[in-house]
């Protein structure tokens, strides 16, 4: 089943986000985050007719099921990192094992000779799952760039990128079309001697930023070095950026929905406007 909760997106908009997956580490499905939902990361973002991917959490094979219902034959998946919360739901993407689907898999923060392919080849073989990445029947190709690069889709779509401090790096993600642009930042954690430049430079001026939200600051001494950062660092960077409207993301997987309620209200009352991300949530800019 596919979301079914809109939130802020007319029915003419090109370009927007909506969310199929929101929480960091581990799925977590029960009474108790059934609002907010229980997926790890996965976020489609629609350019006119293209429609990108940004990580492949569990919430991407909900994701494959709208795709296939709705006849798309040509995305680009964009992953922050490989992290198994992140590509744990590649699997399961029935859209990668439809003959005449294409299919583009991006990533800018692997090191050391590794690429997209040899990772995520290495993630879906014995012991670890019992069939290759050969098996995906769709027209499957695998792209490899360094973060702080931009990618120009085409004359009417670009794709900046930055690095994130986050174990084993990361990459975060604007996607600038039509004039709007909507970041996707996660995961990050944030410096105590300021705020992150990089994220700054990437962030400046964008209408959304969905950011890596999983701790909050009065939490964080606790998880020093885990890679993440706080909902009140994001409201900071945001303030400091000139954001249009900052979406809190990635929840720690032991925060409920009455926990995320009472965040939601929190984060607003600092910056009026904030949204806490739920699966099935849709923004425009």
């Amino acid at each position: 089943m596919y979301p079914i909760n809109v939130f802020r997106v007319t029915s003419d908009s090109d370009f927007y986000a909506r969310f199929w997956g929101v929480r960091g580490s581990i799925a977590c499905p029960g009474a108790e985050t059934a609002i907010y939902g229980g997926n790890t990361p996965c976020v489609e973002i629609r350019c006119g007719s293209h429609l990108f991917i940004f990580d492949a959490g569990t919430g991407l094979r909900s994701l494959g099921e709208f795709i296939d219902k709705n006849g798309i034959d040509d995305v680009d998946l964009f992953l922050s990192h490989t992290h198994v919360e992140h590509i744990v739901g590649l699997p399961f993407f029935g859209y990668a094992y439809k003959t005449g689907n294409a299919l583009r898999i991006w990533s800018g923060h692997l090191e050391d000779g590794k690429t997209t392919e040899s990772v995520l080849r290495q993630y879906m073989a014995d012991p670890l799952f019992p069939i290759s990445i050969d098996v995906f029947s769709a027209d499957v190709s695998y792209h490899d760039f360094k973060a702080g690069e931009t990618l120009t889709l085409n004359k009417d779509i670009t794709l900046r990128t930055t690095m994130l401090n986050h174990p084993q790096n990361a990459t975060g993600y604007r996607v600038e079309f039509g004039g709007k642009s909507i970041c996707y930042v996660t995961d990050t954690e944030q410096y105590e001697d300021g705020p992150d430049r990089n994220i700054l430079a990437l962030i400046d001026g964008a209408d959304i930023v969905i950011y890596d939200s999983m701790f909050t600051d009065a939490e964080y001494p606790d998880f020093k070095g885990w890679g993440h950062s706080t909902w009140e660092e994001g409201a900071r960077l945001c303030a400091a950026a000139n954001v249009g409207t900052f979406v809190v993301f990635h929840h720690l997987p032991e925060r409920t929905d009455a926990d995320l309620d009472v965040i939601a209200g929190a984060v607003d009352k600092l910056r009026p406007g904030s949204l806490v991300a739920r699966e099935g949530m849709q923004l425009a800019p």
